[in-house]
């Protein structure tokens, strides 16, 4: 039997070391991996984006929502993106300290994934890592980002439900931010909502959304919570499962942006450029760079 058909049937089980293994297989593209993702059977999970600035409380609130999730007796897979350490280009793991409680839980699958230079705030292989949560039979997936912006709107392509996390201070980052915000944003939470402006902050935020209404079915939630305290949790959770805020409009630009860097990719496979800068040198001074790459 193929390896990628035990890797398929272990990973249906539910089998956490075979899925480990094989995310670690696709990160560092190893032999095979290619054709794990070509043997994968659709999945339809539910993927549920969380992002925003750093220190919104992204990773208190995913601790909560799992908590729930876990409640309805529903297994979830959470990927938590990690600025990568600039010395290895590994994940800096402070995620794993905030959601610690729940490793040893059966129904949950915690992965802490590093950026690794990506600029879109989200791991290079994730859209092959989430196909492959998908295979696994959860119930649910969250991804949480490092952060949010102009930049790093492709959660809202991955995602059918996209929460923008911001804090009462986040005036004047909302403002520089509000355009990809008002394109990626299926909801908003307004996280440390026990601050004494935090009242004044949602109804600004309510009014500068007003504009992006008409482009949406269903307006945007302004929702408060308090992450620390599991205040909110609940009208988060619920409103993270109606349909009604579901959206999967970014996921074809998404999916040809990967395709084409994949594409790209295998088209210059035998493009060497040490080789490159051989002939470069070799052709001296009568070098012309437009008549060279015609050659190619």
């Amino acid at each position: 039997m193929p390896l990628d058909k035990i890797h398929i049937e272990k990973l249906q089980s539910g089998d956490f070391k075979t899925l480990a293994r094989s995310i670690s297989l696709i990160e560092n593209e190893a032999e095979g991996y290619e054709a794990l993702l070509r043997s994968l059977p659709i999945g339809h999970t539910h993927i549920v984006g969380v992002t925003g600035p750093p220190g919104a409380g992204k990773s208190t609130l995913v601790d909560g929502l799992i908590g729930l999730l876990i409640q309805d007796n529903k297994k979830v897979a959470v990927l938590c993106v990690d600025p990568s350490s600039p010395f290895n280009l590994g994940a800096l793991l402070g995620d794993r300290i905030r959601m610690s409680e729940w490793y040893n839980n059966p129904n949950v699958y915690i992965r802490s994934l590093a950026t690794r230079g990506s600029l879109g705030g989200l791991h290079p292989k994730i859209i092959e890592i989430t196909e492959l949560l998908k295979a696994a039979h959860f119930d649910h997936i969250i991804i949480e980002t490092v952060g949010v912006g102009q930049s790093e709107i492709e959660i809202a392509g991955l995602a059918d439900t996209t929460v923008v996390v911001v804090v009462p201070e986040a005036g004047d980052e909302i403002q520089t931010m509000k355009s990809g915000l008002m394109e990626i944003a299926d909801m908003f939470v307004v996280n440390k909502a026990d601050r004494s402006e935090a009242d004044t902050f949602v109804k600004n935020l309510r009014l500068m959304l007003a504009p992006a209404f008409h482009k949406k079915e269903n307006p945007i939630p302004v929702l408060k919570t308090i992450a620390s305290q599991k205040t909110g949790i609940n009208e988060l959770y619920k409103a993270i499962l109606n349909p009604v805020h579901h959206n999967s409009e970014y996921k074809s630009w998404l999916l040809a942006e990967k395709a084409y860097q994949l594409i790209q990719k295998k088209r210059m496979s035998d493009i060497d450029k040490a080789e490159l800068k051989n002939k470069i040198e070799k052709a001296g001074d009568d070098f012309n760079l437009y008549r060279f790459i015609e050659l190619y």
